[in-house]
């Protein structure tokens, strides 16, 4: 087939993308075969190929990217670099671009070209080909339908499933790999590493992930990673959404299913003491494990709602993502804030939008009745820094809710003299109904550092204490 200009109608595409296959020439398409037989205008992606080494002299003209390689700090970069050199031959006539394996599995110097096309009005054509997926199916005696293709330079993986890994080109990659599967996997799970397979080179070895580095690595290698079972799953919330799941099953846990929100309730609160301990303890394995039955928690309650037709972990997971996203337009969104505290008030505002457009001038909700003294009096502090009163008036409120929790008749609102101020400081056995609001705040804060008042007072008592 020629590209020649003067060949060419007007069906032709600008630019066609051909697969050189796994490895073996003989692995390649009768349709790219005549295709590169008859080209004149060939790029090849990467001249390190076994299939562009049999070609011999005729492939010795063609063009490559090998040069990039070099100039190009970061894989983004290479490839659009790439892009740019295949489109612009291809805007100068017809062209053929060349690529090892399938031009659409595990080759992001495609997708690159292919999105970048289509600004440029060209034509582009994509041939089929033979993947290192298919001789590794062939080779492992795999059924691809529940295999992942995973590139070991982006990495998302389920561990649960087995995986296909490319992109382990040399060994710094391969360690940069094995340091992120070992955050998932058992350092003696066994990895298959594939080497030049479709070749009479390929080789096939079992390694334990802890020694996958301890050998070079090249452009032909790939690896197969067995899948491990949920119960094995345990450094990944899918495996513990799994447990969880299992306790709740029919066949499961009698305790787990006979559980309420109500009869769960003391234990969300004693994790969440315990939690706060570790917390002040400063010891990150105590707060490790107590963040994990915090954790639990939430996933009890997840799975009795379930079990009720309530709602599910997906919902919580949404609610509190929207949230995050909506109570921070300055970072998924095009809103800014001059100073971090702006962050929080411009959330507050963005969580309350009754329409599309429409902040809401509500001011936060009241705390529960069941919140502990120390929070329902910094949200009555915050509450009126909220409303925008001034500190003056914010100090007059705070003598106002002092006398009333006394039954004495609250000091009038308007100006007073000193005398009047230091006969009510003086009649308070702690002053607060005098204090300016900042240094009202002061004192709570220095309250909820005091950890002994706290630790000494009874869950029960501090669930219940009213205003």
């Amino acid at each position: 087939m020629s590209l020649e200009p003067s060949h060419l109608s007007a069906t032709v595409p600008a630019l066609l993308i051909a697969g050189l296959g796994p490895g073996s020439p003989a692995l390649l398409t009768e349709e790219t075969r005549q295709l590169l037989e008859g080209a004149t205008r060939v790029i090849l992606r990467t001249r390190h190929h076994p299939t562009v080494t049999a070609l011999g002299d005729r492939a010795t003209s063609w063009l490559d990217c090998d040069d990039l390689y070099q100039q190009q700090a970061g894989f983004d970069a290479l490839y659009a670099s790439i892009a740019e050199r295949v489109l612009t031959s291809a805007e100068a006539g017809p062209t053929v671009y060349a690529v090892p394996g399938h031009p659409l599995v595990a080759e992001r110097s495609v997708t690159a070209i292919l999105a970048a096309a289509e600004g440029r009005r060209l034509t582009v054509r994509v041939l089929a080909a033979l993947s290192f997926a298919d001789l590794a199916a062939v080779t492992l005696r795999l059924d691809l339908g529940a295999v992942q293709l995973c590139d070991a330079l982006d990495l998302r993986i389920d561990a649960q499933r087995p995986a296909l890994i490319s992109q382990v080109f040399d060994r710094d990659a391969t360690t940069a790999l094995k340091l992120r599967l070992l955050d998932t996997y058992p350092s003696d799970h066994t990895i298959t590493v594939l080497t030049a397979l479709g070749t009479l080179g390929e080789t096939t070895r079992v390694v334990p992930l802890s020694e996958l580095d301890h050998r070079p690595f090249g452009f032909l290698d790939c690896l197969y990673v067995p899948a491990i079972t949920p119960l094995n799953d345990v450094r990944r919330f899918d495996g513990l959404a799994y447990v969880i799941e299992r306790l709740h099953a029919p066949d499961g846990c009698p305790w787990d299913r006979e559980q309420t929100h109500e009869s769960l309730r003391p234990h969300l609160l004693e994790e969440s003491y315990e939690a706060l301990e570790a917390i002040d303890s400063g010891d990150p394995a105590r707060l490790a494990e107590e963040l994990g039955d915090v954790l639990l928690q939430v996933l009890m309650h997840a799975a009795v709602a379930g079990r009720l037709e309530e709602f599910t972990f997906a919902d919580v997971a949404e609610q509190i993502t929207r949230k995050l996203i909506r109570r921070h337009p300055h970072v998924f969104a095009d809103a800014t804030a001059a100073r971090p505290m702006r962050f929080t008030r411009t959330g507050k505002r963005s969580s309350r939008l009754k329409s599309l457009g429409r902040p809401s001038s509500k001011v936060s909700p009241p705390p529960s009745q069941h919140s502990p003294r120390l929070k329902r009096s910094r949200a009555a502090l915050g509450e009126s820094a909220s409303t925008g009163r001034t500190s003056k008036a914010r100090s007059q409120s705070c003598r106002r809710r002092s006398a009333n929790s006394r039954g004495q008749k609250a000091p009038p609102t308007g100006k007073t003299s000193l005398a009047t101020s230091f006969s009510s400081s003086a009649t308070s056995a702690s002053g607060w109904e005098s204090m300016p609001s900042k240094r009202c705040a002061s004192r709570i804060k220095s309250f909820a550092r005091d950890s002994a008042s706290w630790s000494a007072m009874p869950p029960s008592r501090a669930e219940n204490l009213g205003p």
